[in-house]
């Protein structure tokens, strides 16, 4: 038979054109009359034919029911130019709600089902529009049920999972439950009529398939108390009234959004529903269909409706506007909301929209419920047609004729590229941390939801002593609805019970907001905390720990985002730092100085954040702080270009590599050189570096550069050179600066010249004797420091540098032995390796030396970071407060807090190590 021209043409443009022509056949020698419709309405010709390509079953009803043309025409849009109508039109005859029997309702479903596949296979609707009609159709199917079958007031149909979203398929199961008193005959009547028309499930009741069809709102309510397991308030999730009773199916929402937001998910929860999803893949899987089911699959619907879903019971409770039912609104309300990512969420609604089409187009075919690609080539090809994936077309390179498959290998490509997207940030946020952070029991719970204003009531329990400061604080931050503030209402109390585990929480608050009071700043950070909770408990770890240190990582942001990954945090190698610090300074003499105080205030961040952050020893944060202190005296002396052989030489902690955070760098500054000139030369170069580094005003300082410990003092010049040096150690040395030259390390400037000078050094220690004059020259020495130095106010017996059996104590003992016995060394605990190695020190004794001087430089450097001692620009700035344990008890409690310990626990490890540390002293250093 030859088809009139505009049903050829519609054949030729449509999916499967000879299926289609055969169709045209078909339907013209049934009905003349269509033909002549047909053939004078190009726009309903090429309709029917995305139908009859699209779908066997509703084919066959276009045949054989006059009033499917019928139908199909009344859905076209008024307009030719329209593409998506703002709403879907069915015509009454295919309105369920009209039928006057079971059979005539059948009959309006098969042709409201038909209305929408025509509009959404010509594209006249998008995939939402689609869903919410099919739940329409359901509704009225289910309602026209619930009249035929004489339900009144007392029995209520709930919609749920898809049909409850409104995102229903062409071949969905309409998932219901039934509320009201015992009226089961009714309900089953409702089931089998509206069972003619769709595949109604009752399975997602209590108890399932054991339990009772009908149960009384209060039933329902007791056994979500009591038995409900967490994927039935997943499914919950989805629950709306649908037919029925309208009061009674309110009641029931209501009570059922109350059952799920007042169910706290846990652990245990969190963990049976990944185990759930991961059987259901296990299941995909043995079957050999991961690749290609779309629905169960790897990233297919299945791991976007859960990933949506989980973040909806974790972050619903306190957050309303993110409770929708429907996947694509939750998806765009979490992402509005800050819960998933911009980006992720966009390219999941993708993945969402493209796997539920290509649902549909399977299950248009014959209207079954199926959810895999076909793995016949020709299936798959015109399924690809389908879905407006076009064929190359033309010849191939060879000339030959190009195979049609080029539209199914385009679809393939395309439905993998979903599937390895979707699968990557399913994986991100099923598994997310921040999950089992907020399943997680706090203290903050005690049954409660998770809000600011249950963390308000309970923020003296937390150890938070200002408590109207902290609640302006936590209302600043939670300010409006921002995305950020959204998700920071819920992070709160996590954000709290960190703080409320840290030395100060109060500071620790204030300067999370201080920190976050920049919007950009604070999404970013608010961002990095949802991927990453370890991030944020670091942070907290950070800021509570002191005011100084908050104000730190205030002036370098940057580090707050990446608190989690410890290879950031791992102390540079000293060639990078140098290398760092060198081109700080090289941006001139305006620029250079403020550039190189960046750089030192960022690297003794990094380095306090390992101390506090990582188990690192105390031995490790004093060397990099050593390395930052040798790399910034490299760079200004670069900076500085001395026109004379220079070096610098490292003295005291800085030569010992065991710097604190509130130590000078200890120099001594030498040169080459002769005559008034060289010396001026010199005197310019040190000017230089003392300038940039000390600055010409405390808030210019970059670090403290002290030179006291030069020949004579601070009455001598601050550079001299080799030869004077040569010649101050032979005529004028005195027993404590050879003392002091145990320490001395080159740090920087001309090689030759400070290897010279080391050989002078040596020279001055080991060259003349050392006996008991001098001594009982360093003991009289060491008594009058423990007389004098100790300032007024200061606790001498918890002194942790000057008291008996201190660090001075450790170091003088030491050093004494080192001058006695020959041993060179510039670090205390390796020193008394040595000595203990020699048998110059008994193993044991050694062993209280060195415990002692680990335990009391880990005590005193974190007292710098928890009493705000570490101030100034750089961070690394002397006598900026007390060597004392702290006296007072909050204060204390504080230090302690950060040692892992009590007050009364470090007072009496103090005591104890001391102790011990003081009997050696007293018998090695005193001879008593």
């Amino acid at each position: 038979m030859t088809l009139p021209a505009e049903l050829e043409s519609a054949a030729r443009s449509s999916a499967a054109p000879e299926l289609v022509r055969v169709n045209f056949e078909r339907l013209l020698e049934s009905d003349a009359s269509s033909a002549e419709r047909l053939g004078s309405d190009g726009r309903l010709a090429g309709v029917v034919a995305a139908v009859m390509a699209g779908s066997r079953s509703l084919s066959s009803l276009v045949l054989t029911d006059r009033a499917a043309l019928e139908v199909i025409a009344s859905c076209l849009p008024k307009r030719p130019e329209a593409t998506v109508t703002a709403s879907m039109s069915r015509p009454s005859i295919a309105d369920p709600r009209l039928a006057g029997d079971a059979a005539d309702l059948v009959r309006r479903k098969r042709l409201g089902l038909l209305a929408i596949a025509a509009q959404d296979l010509a594209g006249f609707t998008a995939l939402e529009e689609v869903g919410e009609a099919l739940s329409d159709l359901a509704d009225g199917v289910l309602q026209a049920a619930c009249a035929l079958a004489g339900v009144g007031v007392g029995l209520a149909v709930i919609a749920m999972g898809k049909h409850g979203a409104r995102e229903l398929n062409y071949a969905s199961d309409v998932d219901v439950m039934f509320v009201g008193e015992d009226d089961t005959g009714c309900a089953r009547r409702v089931l089998a009529i509206a069972g003619r028309a769709f595949r109604v499930d009752t399975d997602l009741r209590p108890e399932g398939r054991s339990g009772a069809l009908v149960r009384s709102l209060e039933s329902f309510q007791s056994y979500w108390e009591r038995w409900a397991r967490p994927w039935e308030f997943q499914a919950l999730l989805k629950a709306r009234a649908s037919a029925g009773d309208p009061e009674l199916g309110a009641e029931f929402a209501a009570a059922a959004s109350s059952a799920i937001w007042g169910h706290r998910l846990d652990a245990d929860d969190l963990a049976e529903l990944r185990s759930m999803k991961g059987r259901a893949e296990e299941i995909v899987s043995r079957k050999g269909l991961s690749e290609r089911e779309i629905k169960r699959g790897r990233g297919g619907i299945r791991d976007i409706e859960f990933s949506v879903q989980l973040l909806q019971l974790v972050h619903g409770a306190a957050d309303p506007l993110i409770r929708q039912p429907s996947t694509l609104e939750a998806l765009g309300e979490l992402a509005e909301a800050g819960y998933v990512d911009g980006g992720d969420a966009a390219a999941l609604a993708l993945s969402y929209r493209f796997f539920r089409t290509v649902e549909h187009r399977l299950q248009l075919v014959e209207e079954t419920q199926v959810h895999t690609v076909p793995g016949d080539p020709q299936a798959r090809d015109t399924l690809a047609k389908v879905l407006g994936f076009a064929g190359t077309g033309g010849p191939d390179v060879t000339g030959k004729a190009r195979n049609a498959s080029g539209s199914r290998e385009r679809m393939d490509a395309v439905i993998g590229r979903h599937q390895a997207s979707a699968r990557a940030i399913h994986e991100r946020l099923f598994f997310r941390p921040l999950l089992e952070v907020f399943a997680a029991e706090t203290p903050l719970i005690d049954g409660a939801r998770w809000s600011v204003a249950a963390a308000e009531s309970r923020l003296e329990a937390l150890g938070f002593r200002q408590a109207d400061r902290t609640r302006q604080a936590l209302r600043e931050l939670t300010r409006g609805l921002t995305r950020s503030s959204r998700l920071m209402q819920q992070l709160l109390p996590v954000l709290l019970g960190w703080l409320s585990d840290t030395p100060d929480p109060d500071q620790g608050l204030l300067s999370l907001r201080t920190l976050v009071s920049v919007g950009h700043r604070r999404d970013v950070l608010v961002a990095s905390w949802r991927e990453s909770p370890e991030l944020a408990r670091r942070l907290c770890l950070l800021l509570g720990t002191g005011r100084q240190v908050g104000q730190l990582v205030g002036r370098h942001p940057e580090i707050a985002t990446r608190l989690d990954d410890d290879r950031e945090l791992e102390h540079p190698a000293r060639a990078e730092l140098l290398e760092r610090a060198v081109l700080a300074v090289d941006q001139g003499p305006v620029r250079g100085g403020p550039a190189l105080r960046r750089f030192v205030e960022s690297m003794t961040l990094r380095t306090l954040a390992a101390d506090l952050l990582l188990p690192s020893s105390t031995a490790s944060t004093s060397r990099a702080l050593a390395a930052l202190g040798d790399a910034t005296l490299a760079a200004a002396l670069q900076a500085a270009a001395p026109r004379v052989p220079f070096g610098i030489v490292a003295m005291g902690r800085l030569g010992g590599e065991e710097l604190a955070y509130g130590s000078d760098l200890d120099v001594l500054l030498v040169y080459d050189g002769s005559g008034a000139g060289d010396a001026a030369l010199a005197d310019e170069a040190t000017t230089s570096v003392f300038r940039l580094l000390n600055g010409t005003t405390p808030a210019e300082r970059i670090i403290t550069v002290d030179a006291s410990l030069r020949p004579e003092g601070r009455h001598g010049p601050l550079a001299r050179s080799l030869d004077a040096y040569a010649e101050y150690h032979r005529r004028r040395i005195e027993t404590w600066e050879r003392q002091a030259l145990l320490r001395a390390r080159p740090v920087a400037g001309d090689p030759e010249v400070l290897g010279r000078f080391m050989a002078l050094v040596s020279e001055a220690l080991w060259s003349a004797p050392f006996g008991d004059e001098e001594a009982r020259a360093i003991r009289r020495m060491k008594a009058r420091v423990e007389r004098e130095r100790i300032p007024a106010g200061e606790d001498p017996q918890f002194h942790l540098k000057l008291g008996k059996g201190s660090l001075s104590d450790v170091e003088w003992a030491v050093q004494l032995l080192q001058l006695q016995h020959g041993v060179a060394e510039t670090n205390t605990v390796e020193a008394i390796r040595l000595l203990v190695g020699a048998g110059h020190l008994e193993a044991g004794e050694g062993a209280v030396l060195s415990e002692a001087y680990r335990f009391l430089s880990a005590t005193r450097n974190r007292w710098h970071l928890v009493g705000n001692f570490v101030a100034g620009a750089g961070g690394i700035v002397s006598k900026a407060g007390s060597d004392s344990l702290p006296a007072d008890r909050e204060v204390l409690s504080r230090l302690a807090r950060s040692l892992g310990t009590s007050p009364t626990e470090l007072r009496e490890a103090y005591r104890r190590v001391t102790r011990r540390a003081r009997r050696v002293v007293e018998e090695r250093f005193y001879g008593l």
